[in-house]
């Protein structure tokens, strides 16, 4: 079985605590039954997930996602074939990216649309090195 990591960009519409709780709650609900694990940088400008797992399934998420009309213009920024997992024991970590990424005025820029491979893989490298671990599964 082909393992793909799909890193996407998306602008949120209508950001709010409340919204932001259901996506966590419909990613980790669904990621669970499906394999997937990954982390989604958020804030009120930008969303930016990785996903990691069956390449179907990972497609699938992906295509639900990019129906979702809680994200605008949701764009594909890397895929790639990986052999291990960056974020093993999470259906969905979330980082509301304050401070550590671009800023606003940087987004406004192109900053999503600049960016390398390398550069979005470092955010979620960084992510993935706290030693913050998950709740247990039930």
């Amino acid at each position: 079985m082909t393992m793909i990591q799909l890193v996407y960009a998306s602008m949120p519409f209508g950001f709010d605590d409340a919204m932001l709780g259901g996506i966590l709650l419909d990613a980790r609900r669904c990621n669970e039954r499906d394999d997937i694990t990954g982390a989604l940088i958020v804030r009120a400008d930008l969303y930016i997930q990785l996903l990691e797992g069956p390449e179907k399934l990972v497609e699938e998420c992906y295509a639900r996602i990019r129906r979702d009309d809680r994200h605008v213009d949701p764009r594909t920024l890397l895929r790639r074939t990986i052999k291990t997992r960056m974020f093993p024991g999470w259906a969905m970590k979330d980082d509301p990216a304050l401070s550590w990424i671009w800023t606003r005025n940087e987004v406004r820029e192109g900053a999503v649309e600049k960016a390398t491979e390398d550069e979005v893989l470092g955010f979620f490298q960084r992510i993935s090195a706290d030693n913050v671990t998950p709740l247990p599964r039930a």
